[in-house]
């Protein structure tokens, strides 16, 4: 009976994994939550926040931010561009947004789904940019929050390559007239990464950065609807 049982659990556990493997983008995260929102009014200046674990992380460690504004969080924690891009007509198009804000680069710096070079991150962001412009939604690119090292995976290097990546960033929004956010100038220490009073792990916003950032989103969006 007991091998039996064993041999059940195995099949459950390998089905799981191929559910997982089969929605690489996790599609079906905020799926039942889009199918539930209300169509966006004509007077809404509705957002939606696109990213990792530091933008789903506001619902955690500030959620008044979004409880108090027409905001809409889709962030899952560790995904990295390419995987934003796959769910980005589900999670941002249809939802119907005047501006979207985008926060992304970093989980790909740490590999987490694989190599990234920087240009390859750039052009998944460029990427996302250029279908939101094309759905007459506005966009405000944010930059990648300062990381001395990821805690997860040592040596990446993200005090160097995380400002690069930014630059890019930055150009890119000029030369496209995009809103640039720049989170990394208010966050950012010497070394290129974050305090502990800023980032417990050097990584994921406390509420005290959460509290810098949420002036800094506010005034970017602002100005991303006065482009309307």
């Amino acid at each position: 009976m007991k091998s039996y049982l064993l041999i059940a659990i195995l099949i459950c556990s390998l089905t799981m994994e191929t559910i997982q493997a089969q929605d690489w983008a996790q599609l079906d995260h905020f799926r039942e939550a889009n199918m539930d929102l209300e169509a966006a009014k004509d007077n809404e200046n509705r957002v939606v926040f696109m990213g990792n674990s530091i933008t789903i992380g506001w619902l955690h460690a500030m959620p008044e931010f979004f409880e108090n504004n027409p905001y809409i969080n889709r962030g899952i924690g560790g995904q990295t561009t390419p995987q934003m891009l796959v769910r980005f007509r589900q999670d941002v198009i249809d939802l119907q947004p005047k501006v979207v804000v985008i926060l992304a680069g970093t989980n790909d710096i740490a590999g987490n789904t694989g190599p990234s070079s920087l240009k390859m991150i750039m052009d998944n962001i460029a990427s996302m940019a250029e279908l939101a412009r094309a759905n007459d939604i506005a966009v405000v690119l944010s930059s990648v929050l300062p990381a001395e090292d990821y805690p997860w995976k040592k040596g990446m290097k993200p005090n160097e390559k995380i400002p690069a990546l930014n630059s890019m960033i930055s150009e890119y929004a000029t030369k496209n007239n995009f809103i640039y956010l720049d989170y990394f100038k208010a966050l950012a220490n010497s070394a290129n990464g974050m305090d502990k009073s800023l980032a417990t792990d050097g990584v994921h916003p406390t509420r005290a950065g959460y509290e810098i950032m949420a002036p800094l989103a506010k005034s970017a969006i602002k100005k991303a609807l006065s482009q309307e």
